[in-house]
């Protein structure tokens, strides 16, 4: 009994901390802050983060290419590829959000005016530019200019909404995804005014649920969890738009060249690809054909006449995946030749049987820690 109450007492304790971490997270965001819950959820999964000394900053001011690196993560999309990026005058491919604007503007969150125009990454984004990249995302009903001048009707200052931001802002307020910070008189919108950093939050958090349900034609695409024929894992697991392999699970590799217990060596490096996709019972792609494994052989022996057998053993570290992820897959595998019962006494006395391993055989690899995958592109995540 005292060891029950101990563990009950442990476990309260614990359920405790969790709790009070979640609601404390920053010390500038307190329980009560009206977007505390936005700016907790999205900081867990890592969309948004704090400054060096812990705070948060919810009243600072946010940049137009760091919105574009947020937005990019709450839709889960960093890992996405663009073909033909768009170029600006005032940022390179060294700029350190390069790849989010792109990732932005392939997935139609915002505009281009022209080629080779201005970004302005620097510039503050406003509460128009981040409410209308929110309702972008998303697949929405078209609605027109006097529907989003009758819905917008409560806000103070409705009569002054720019003509750019009338329908953006229109379409937000259906789906109810307006961010205002909490007044005592009547709300306004004020477009023009930088977003703060809690505004964005919440903003983002808005987007993020939404796109779940409608998002618009390009993510909704690249949010859809890849399918194909291939090696099918019948102990992986799927939860939501992850894939899990789980430790100990075997996959066939295919050696890229010849080795032999005769002339190979421990520590020797070796390159593999997977052979097919592998895939989950319901053909979900976990690893793309043509993925290429590394590792070394750890454990090499020649086969000796009254001695012993070959032994060739292989532990892979890596895999480069599809989208050129490196990324930790880490397995063993024991060489091994198919004998039948004869063959088999006959090894065991006759000791001498040398291994090899042409381009042409499969070894089967086994997992010694799980593997998580992104269903919807290929990424794995450590």
């Amino acid at each position: 009994m005292k060891n029950l109450i101990k563990l009950l007492l442990g476990v309260s304790v614990m359920m405790f901390t969790i709790t009070a971490s979640y609601a404390f997270q920053f010390p500038d965001v307190s329980a009560d802050h009206w977007a505390a819950s936005q700016i907790n959820d999205l900081s867990d999964k890592g969309v948004i983060v704090g400054y060096p000394d812990g705070t948060f900053k919810p009243d600072e001011n946010v940049t137009r290419a760091e919105f574009a690196s947020m937005a990019i993560k709450a839709l889960g999309q960093e890992h996405a590829s663009v073909a033909q990026p768009v170029e600006f005058s005032d940022i390179n491919s060294e700029y350190w959000a390069y790849d989010a604007i792109q990732k932005s503007l392939y997935f139609e969150l915002i505009s281009a005016d022209e080629e080779g125009g201005l970004f302005r990454p620097d510039d503050t984004v406003t509460r128009e530019e981040s409410m209308t990249v929110a309702v972008n995302a998303l697949t929405t009903e078209q609605i027109s200019p006097e529907k989003a001048k009758e819905v917008l009707a409560k806000y103070a200052d409705a009569a002054s909404i720019p003509e750019s931001f009338l329908l953006p802002a229109g379409k937000a307020e259906i789906l109810k995804m307006i961010v205002v910070m909490p007044t005592d008189g009547k709300a306004s919108l004020e477009p023009t005014r930088p977003a703060t950093r809690a505004e964005v939050a919440a903003i983002l958090y808005n987007m993020m649920e939404q796109a779940k349900l409608n998002p618009n034609e390009k993510l909704a695409q690249a949010m859809t969890k890849k399918t194909g024929e291939g090696y099918v894992v019948e102990n992986a697991t799927v939860q939501g738009s992850y894939g899990i392999i789980p430790e100990g699970t075997i996959v066939p590799v295919k050696l890229t060249k010849y080795i032999s217990s005769q002339s190979a060596q421990a520590g020797d490096l070796y390159v593999a690809v997977a052979p097919q996709n592998y895939i989950t019972k319901d053909k979900y792609i976990l690893v793309y054909q043509g993925s290429v494994l590394k590792g070394q052989l750890v454990d090499v022996r020649k086969g000796k006449w009254f001695v012993r057998n070959g032994v060739l053993v292989l532990e892979n570290a890596i895999l480069t995946t599809n989208n050129d992820q490196t990324a930790a897959f880490q397995g063993v595998g024991n060489v091994t030749k198919h004998r039948n019962w004869f063959m088999k006494f006959v090894r065991a006395v006759f000791k001498g049987e040398k291994l090899e391993v042409t381009t042409d055989n499969i070894v089967h690899i086994k997992l010694l820690k799980p593997v998580k995958v992104d269903l919807t592109n290929g990424w794995i995540y450590e």
